[in-house]
């Protein structure tokens, strides 16, 4: 099995890059681990919102009758859910990894 970051990058092109994501990171201290992991799911997070964004800007366009094709509208708004969908799965794993860990004895 592949790796899931390229898995991921092949469905949405570009998302992976611009969230900050390097395969060849070494050992870090924990700190900057920590750091370097809020700053991975903030980027995240407003690609997201931009590809939401510009979703919503090309359906605008379209509605109001400028020279958009439907077929690129349609891109725009599957490229939108995709990375919605993996956003909700990444979320999904964060809580079942917590539930996992809280559920460990001490």
């Amino acid at each position: 099995m592949g790796n899931p970051i390229n898995n991921i990058g092949f469905h949405v092109p570009g998302l992976i890059e611009t969230s900050g994501v390097s395969a060849g990171q070494g050992a870090l201290p924990k700190e900057a681990q920590s750091a370097q992991f809020t700053e991975m799911l903030s980027n995240l997070l407003s690609e997201v919102n931009a590809i939401q964004g510009d979703s919503a800007q090309i359906q605008q366009a379209f509605m109001e009758g400028e020279p958009v094709e439907l077929h690129q509208v349609m891109i725009k708004a599957r490229e939108a859910g995709i990375a919605t969908d993996l956003l909700l799965e990444i979320r999904n794993k964060l809580l079942n990894a917590y539930n996992e860990i809280m559920r460990m004895p001490m």
